[in-house]
């Protein structure tokens, strides 16, 4: 399994996190307390952020290497974790996009006027 041969080392068997890595799993709920616990399945308010976090800097040692099957399984594997997504579900470009995060409503748009993406 690929989480387990990249991923687990940092971030624990079972996505708790250790030591400097951040947990992966948890935290519902608590956004709103006063000590939120920020993890993909509670803070995180889109599944494509983290595909491409995933792609672009995991594995930690050596950002990059996962191919992106590799990425989309690890994808699935967090988001069943966290009760997002079900077991038999299969993660691609067209059905990751359609994940609803539970925490998708709790960002904003920035409405400066003066405010523009940079291109």
């Amino acid at each position: 399994m690929v989480f387990t041969t990249h991923c687990a080392a940092c971030h624990g068997a079972s996505g708790e996190g250790s030591n400097d890595f951040p947990r992966l799993v948890g935290g519902v709920g608590t956004l709103q307390t006063s000590s939120p616990v920020l993890t993909v399945g509670s803070y995180w308010p889109y599944a494509t952020t983290l595909w491409d976090y995933t792609r672009r800097a995991m594995p930690y040692t050596q950002p990059g290497l996962l191919t992106d099957s590799e990425v989309y399984a690890v994808t699935a594997y967090i988001l069943r974790m966290n009760g997002i997504v079900k077991e038999d579900d299969v993660l691609d470009a067209r059905s990751l996009v359609a994940v609803r995060m539970p925490n998708r409503a709790g960002f904003v748009g920035d409405a400066r006027p003066d405010w523009r993406p940079r291109p």
